[in-house]
């Protein structure tokens, strides 16, 4: 829902409001996960994982999570990287979707997988097809990267601590 601001007769943005500063009343676990994403970081670096496939498993997990200020952050991120926008546009559909390399689809069904964790519980097929496709080391870091933005997504979608603002297009 939008509303019209009276004074301009434009459409305004709704203010989300913020839950709670899960940053400055848990510095420690926040420190914590910022440390296990610099971690994931490095070994994506060490892997050879491409920025454009980071910023698609980064945002399909946002998406799947409902985070907005994530969503928000890793499209941005994805078009910086070099992502086409119908890329970015086609992440929620992927698996019907033409423009995702057989690396892709293989981060991406176990982006999906692991971040629906409880109900998928990580079938051998999606293990066994980002194995084959990105290779060990590959799938390890992709899959470091998946926990760390899940815990982020945890923290972002409950506390809604960091608010999303209109950004220049």
């Amino acid at each position: 829902m939008t509303t019209t601001d009276i004074a301009t007769g434009q459409a305004a943005y709704v203010e989300i409001p913020v839950r709670f500063d899960f940053d400055s009343l848990a510095q420690r676990t926040s420190r914590a996960v910022a440390a296990l994403h610099t971690a994931a970081v490095a070994d994506l670096a060490a892997a050879g994982v491409e920025q454009g496939l980071i910023e698609l498993v980064r945002l399909l997990a946002s998406q799947l999570n409902g985070c907005a200020y994530c969503v928000d952050t890793h499209a941005a991120d994805a078009r910086a990287a070099g992502v086409s926008g119908q890329r970015v546009d086609l992440l929620p559909v992927w698996a019907d979707a033409p423009c995702y390399t057989a690396q892709e689809r293989a981060a991406l069904a176990l982006t999906e997988s692991v971040t629906r964790l409880s109900q998928t519980h990580v079938p051998e097929p999606v293990v066994a097809e980002a194995l084959r496709a990105l290779g060990e080391v590959k799938t390890a870091a992709v899959l470091a990267l998946i926990v760390s933005i899940n815990a982020w997504n945890e923290i972002g979608v409950t506390s809604r601590c960091w608010p999303v603002g209109p950004r220049a297009e």
